[in-house]
């Protein structure tokens, strides 16, 4: 059974960082997809919004437009373990953050669009003005 555990969530003032991790059990990590989501306040699951995606290997990484140059997706092989460095944080970004995988070989930009396989439970990011 897949399990997805995010963590390193919280409360920031704007301008500042926060990193998030997830730590992946029951699936081959080194040949998934890691991806990360995010459902604003209010927003319904199927408005659940991409943030940033990686291919199994880490070399390819893709990015919504508005984290790309403040987010960073970054994973650890040896770890079973993912992170989102969120730089730059904006009230706009406060949102539940998700962790995703997916095993299938897709392209980085195919998630974005589609979604994963296996999802975690979330971690509440909120970022004040």
């Amino acid at each position: 059974q897949v399990q997805l555990v995010e963590s390193g969530g919280g409360s920031v003032q704007a301008g500042g960082s926060l990193r998030l991790s997830c730590a992946a059990s029951g699936l081959s990590f080194a040949n998934s997809a890691m991806g990360w989501f995010r459902q604003a306040p209010g927003k319904e699951r199927e408005e659940r919004e991409f943030v940033a995606a990686d291919d199994w290997n880490g070399r390819n990484t893709y990015y919504a437009d508005s984290v790309e140059g403040r987010f960073t997706i970054s994973r650890d092989n040896a770890e079973d373990t993912v992170f989102l460095q969120m730089d730059s944080l904006q009230p706009e970004d406060t949102a539940i953050y998700y962790c995703a995988a997916d095993a299938r070989d897709y392209p980085t930009g195919y998630y974005a669009t589609n979604g994963m396989e296996h999802w975690g439970k979330g971690t509440l990011v909120a970022v004040s003005a």
